[in-house]
């Protein structure tokens, strides 16, 4: 009977830490520039590589909205109409040129709650970029949006000076926004149109969870080995 009650003593502790590991076990928030990719309808997708690696084609549409999220799940896109988001629309004023490619670009400085202490998001812009056909996105948005900032990793932090410090620090609790729904963004309007000829996802750690659920395991086996030595005693 002793063995029995110690034996389900242990389980309860070790379920007692699954129920408080999942309890306090939560991802951290960051602030910064996220990037995207228009799937060639309506709908953004966050971007599988960086603005400095992506080569974007003729015609392509991008974007950058400035927020505070977790990761990609949990990123919010760059926001307006449709045709906020449109091609022909940002590009109509900035003809073809041999040799050159326009690149569209959606910049969202998002709200502010999402904005560091002292600072006010710009409007949210749009403009016309019109680079080398070997161009990345950081050329293009290098070319509409200066200045740009990034940090020694290479980490974007900054889009025409906003914010004017910081760079994907973690945002506690008490700094988070709040859960007010966002306004819908811009309509077809603000546009920064230019035509230049030359352009100039760290890893969290492990969650509380994970080691908690490890300490659960080793502590049902520490009674398994326990039970099973005083059986044979």
């Amino acid at each position: 009977m002793t063995r029995r009650r110690t034996s389900a003593s242990l389980v309860v502790l070790a379920l007692l830490l699954v129920v408080g590991g999942a309890g306090t076990a939560q991802a951290a928030a960051y602030r910064y520039w996220s990037f995207w990719e228009r799937d060639g309808g309506s709908a953004w997708t966050y971007a599988t590589q960086g603005p400095s690696t992506a080569r974007p084609s003729d015609g392509d549409v991008q974007g950058f909205r400035f927020s505070v999220s977790e990761d990609s799940n949990d990123a919010a896109q760059p926001r307006g109409a449709a045709d906020f988001a449109d091609f022909a629309s940002i590009c109509a004023r900035t003809p073809a040129r041999e040799g050159l490619k326009r690149v569209a670009l959606v910049v969202d400085f998002g709200t502010a709650a999402d904005a560091p202490s002292g600072e006010a998001p710009p409007a949210p812009r749009r403009a016309c970029a019109r680079v080398p056909e070997d161009a990345t996105t950081a050329d293009a948005l290098a070319a509409v949006a200066k200045p740009l900032r990034y940090d020694t990793n290479a980490l974007l932090c900054a889009i025409a000076d906003y914010p004017e410090k910081g760079c994907g620090e973690p945002v506690s609790d008490t700094d988070s926004p709040t859960d007010s729904p966002e306004d819908s963004g811009p309509e077809a309007s603000g546009d920064e149109n230019s035509s230049p000829d030359q352009s100039p996802d760290q890893s969290p750690g492990p969650s509380l969870g994970l080691y908690t659920g490890a300490g659960v395991v080793a502590l049902l086996g520490a009674a398994a080995v326990w039970q099973a030595r005083r059986r044979r005693g």
